[in-house]
């Protein structure tokens, strides 16, 4: 085959013709800046926003595919939102200092704990998906979930003081509800029972009540399950059924020592 023959080939199979990879790239420079502007004290907010309105009118232009859409209009009510996410995130990093004993300063949680990058970048990214702005919330949190191993769906609904401890392995699916000061840890899945394309406009994912713990490598599944309010789930249980307020789940495996006598 020549290479016209191979160029027109491929041209022809791409078939996408809304398939810009420059959207991610637009999307996670759009994210690191706008992270910086509320947390970083180096970064002029006032300066900083005119730079993310331009940035975002870019990402308008790349994601907004239907001209009927008014993605246009979403910037200025996301800006008037910033200011309350930014309330909401301060909350999750006291909660992390207040619950992880191996965190010296809050600073630390600031620039070191993937946890709170990805409550971050998911309450930033909630926002946007609340508006029905096409992709870029979903392009933001799988950012994050590249850097830190912690996949939050942007529709999920997350409550206040979150603590995610230690991150890596954490899935949070798209209609799950987590309510006000849950803590979790690594490997949690808040996953959907069944997988159905039929069931896209359903609730498909758990609800977790107030005052929850769940601790690592626990899968909790479907949309009718809930964790009542003050429970602790002990790592690696299985659920797919609620649990009552107040309750302890716990797994036990079989562990077998077998210890060679010495010789």
């Amino acid at each position: 085959m020549d290479h016209r023959s191979i160029i027109e080939k491929i041209n022809t199979h791409k078939k996408q013709p809304n398939l810009r990879f420059r959207l991610k790239r637009n999307t996670e420079k759009f994210t690191d800046l706008l992270f910086y502007t509320l947390f970083d004290i180096e970064t002029p907010v006032a300066d900083s926003l005119d730079e993310l309105e331009k940035q975002f009118d870019e990402l308008v232009d790349l994601a907004c595919w239907e001209s009927e859409k008014p993605c246009k209009k979403v910037w200025e009510n996301y800006v008037e939102k910033l200011p309350l996410v930014l309330e909401s995130l301060n909350l999750d990093a006291e909660a992390t200092v207040n619950c992880d004993p191996a965190s010296l300063s809050i600073e630390e949680v600031y620039m070191a704990y993937p946890g709170f990058y990805a409550i971050s970048v998911y309450r930033l990214a909630h926002e946007l998906y609340k508006t029905g702005f096409p992709l870029v919330p979903r392009l933001m949190t799988e950012y994050a979930h590249r850097q830190t191993g912690v996949d939050i769906n942007p529709g999920a609904q997350i409550g206040k003081s979150f603590h995610i401890d230690h991150g890596t392995g954490v899935v949070i699916g798209e209609t799950a509800i987590i309510k006000n000061d849950v803590k979790i840890y690594q490997g949690v899945t808040l996953g959907g029972l069944f997988v159905a394309k039929n069931l896209q406009k359903t609730k498909r994912h758990p609800t977790i009540e107030n005052n929850v713990t769940i601790y690592a490598n626990a899968t909790i599944l479907g949309g009718d399950t809930v964790i009542g309010a003050n429970s602790i789930i002990g790592g690696n249980a299985w659920i797919t059924a609620s649990v009552p307020a107040h309750s302890t789940v716990f797994h036990t495996p079989e562990i077998k020592i077998k210890t060679i006598p010495h010789v």
